[in-house]
């Protein structure tokens, strides 16, 4: 990806997240800084708890497609999974990707296909009256030989990201995706997952009323109310520290809320035994789940790959990627970074790409993703220490090998989970509207785009999942590709929304890509592009540590676009001379910037 192919990247998520920032002080300490220890570990511990209501609600949807029963001790050891692959691929994406504090956790991008690819004739469940009288190995088989197919596919999709970063051909290909083809998708995300939803909450209105309700509440109504919480500190004693708790832990401080009512009404017998909202419906997972459980690659067994299945994750790869990208830009901006350069954006979603790979082989069900929560979150504690997020990778590796840690929070009654997925989902397809601000609304063929590719692909993928066997071509193959992109609504969405837009005449500000493309250029030195108080911030934030300076010496180092010394001038033959240079960059931990020290020399 050249610079001027950078120059068309969209900050979609930035407006969003980063208008924090002007109503927030200047950061305690920024992207380079290096905390005390302990203050790493107890920020690192937040930004884990935002991050676990949602990676958990990943196998909450996941393993019933799967065909695991409710009570399968299996269920504690895919949760324990993906949070120990979250946790590597955190460390890697801060440590050696885009460098910037992002936390990386399951994505409700892959859940879409994945279940496109499970409703297909031969991955169907058997009844219930069948599984019943099937014996535990041969249930144990049922799923896995679902959960390999599911792992090939993403693995084989995911190695496509990958590539794309490694060459550099992010741009190439955001070229041409526009508010018009992210809106409609993502909108499809959160609408295709409405029927888990209902049947979790369904199950108990009581339960996931009020849980609706208290994430409501302490997301919206109580988001400025600060609690007092008492302090230590050395030589001054105990005091007393007010933190937006509401704001930090809206979901998570409801689960646990509810999950606590319905616990003392379980003991008291006011549900009546069978309940779905009783708590010790799944207790025997808790029992029979080790202590302690490593998880490793292939320990499900050896993937199996499809050409249906692969054709059908590579939607999901391709949101995924698209949505990492605002992200990084909302991350460098509340971190107290320069916006990221060509490199680290190439080597960013590269690394997010080996990190599905990573997920898909360890057998988590499901890829990652950059969680935006977690970046909003750095706009409140004014902290955006690439150690924090460090930190927190740790926890969840150490989380992720306490396996009854993840077995208890399999025992959360289904209700609950049910009205977190109301929420979640409907901000899910909020986040693809929000694309919408850029486009002009009066215009009858922003509509029609519009419209045409949500309402299009709710019609479409419906009446595949009523008609499971109306593609029949003769192909085997041709038959089930077919059959999954079509049953796969974010997908059709996105076409449609691709095709109509880059097809439909209509000027760029009609379009929305005036106002989508108004950010600033990541390799601008310019004042008149950039503030004061960037141009002041460090140029080493994305080098890769320790062996910068080593390529910066190489002359074929300038050839990769995912190397701090890439120089996208050497593919156009615009310059011959060799440019060496060193950039040095200190951590302190103090809070302050270290100072930079740069020489270059053409």
């Amino acid at each position: 990806m050249d610079q001027q192919q950078a120059e068309t990247l969209p900050a979609k998520k930035t407006d969003s997240i980063t208008r924090v920032v002007a109503s927030q002080h200047a950061l305690l300490y920024s992207v380079d800084d290096v905390p005390p220890w302990h203050l790493s570990c107890l920020l690192g511990f937040q930004h884990y708890l935002m991050m676990f209501g949602g990676t958990i609600s990943v196998p909450f949807i996941l393993t019933p497609a799967l065909c695991i029963e409710e009570n399968d001790p299996v269920r504690s050891a895919i949760v324990s999974t993906i949070i120990f692959v979250s946790g590597i691929i955190t460390l890697l994406q801060c440590t050696l990707g885009v460098r910037l504090p992002i936390v990386q956790g399951g994505t409700f991008a892959f859940l879409v296909p994945t279940f496109a690819i499970l409703n297909l004739p031969e991955w169907k469940c058997p009844a219930p009256g069948v599984m019943a009288n099937m014996t535990y190995e041969d249930k144990t088989e049922l799923w896995q030989l679902r959960m390999r197919e599911v792992q090939g596919a993403i693995v084989v999709a995911s190695v496509f990201q990958f590539a794309i970063g490694v060459f550099g051909i992010v741009g190439l290909i955001l070229r041409f995706i526009t508010p018009l083809t992210i809106a409609p998708a993502i909108v499809m995300v959160g609408l295709s997952l409405f029927g888990a939803a209902g049947n979790m909450a369904g199950k108990h209105w009581g339960i996931s009323g009020l849980t609706i309700f208290l994430v409501i509440v302490f997301s919206q109504y109580l988001k400025n109310v600060k609690c007092p919480l008492p302090t230590f500190r050395k030589g001054q004693g105990w005091g007393v520290k007010k933190l937006d708790i509401f704001t930090l832990l809206p979901v998570l401080l409801s689960i646990v809320l509810v999950w606590t009512l319905c616990a003392i009404l379980t003991v008291s017998d006011a549900f009546q035994t069978g309940s779905p909202a009783r708590t010790d419906n799944k207790i025997n997972i808790l029992y029979e789940a080790p202590w302690f459980r490593f998880p490793y690659p292939c320990q499900w067994g050896l993937p199996t790959v499809s050409v249906a299945a692969v054709f059908g994750m590579l939607a999901g790869v391709l949101a995924s990627a698209i949505e990492s990208i605002g992200d990084y830009y909302a991350c460098a901006r509340l971190a107290g970074a320069r916006p990221p350069p060509v490199h680290a954006m190439n080597r960013g979603i590269a690394i997010e790409g080996l990190g599905c790979i990573l997920a898909g082989l360890w057998g988590s069900g499901n890829g990652t993703t950059s969680y935006s929560e977690n970046i909003g979150a750095i706009g409140v504690t004014k902290v955006g220490s690439r150690r924090v997020i460090q930190a927190a990778a740790l926890m969840m590796m150490v989380f992720g090998v306490l396996s009854k840690f993840g077995a208890l929070f399999i025992t959360i009654p289904e209700p609950i989970i049910g009205g977190i997925f109301c929420v979640l989902f409907g901000m899910i397809a909020a986040t693809g509207l929000a694309n919408l601000q850029f486009i002009d609304l009066n215009s009858s063929r922003n509509l029609l785009v519009l419209g045409f590719s949500i309402f299009f692909s709710l019609v479409l993928s419906q009446w595949m999942k009523a008609n499971p066997g109306a593609i029949n071509s003769g192909s085997q193959i041709f038959d089930q590709i077919v059959t999954v992109l079509m049953s796969t609504s974010m997908f059709t969405a996105g076409v449609l929304g691709f095709f109509l837009d880059n097809t439909i005449p209509g000027t760029d500000e009609e379009r929305g890509l005036t106002k989508w493309l108004a950010h600033p250029d990541p390799n601008t030195k310019s004042s008149n592009e950039e503030s004061a108080h960037e141009q002041e911030l460090p140029q080493c934030t994305y080098d890769i540590p320790l062996i910068t300076p080593w390529l910066k010496r190489q002359e074929w180092a300038a050839y990769l676009p995912f190397l701090p010394s890439y120089r996208p001038e050497v593919w156009s033959g615009k310059t011959k001379s060799w440019w060496r240079g060193e950039n040095k960059c200190e951590d302190k931990p103090n809070g302050k910037t270290a100072a930079i020290q740069i020489s270059s020399v053409e």
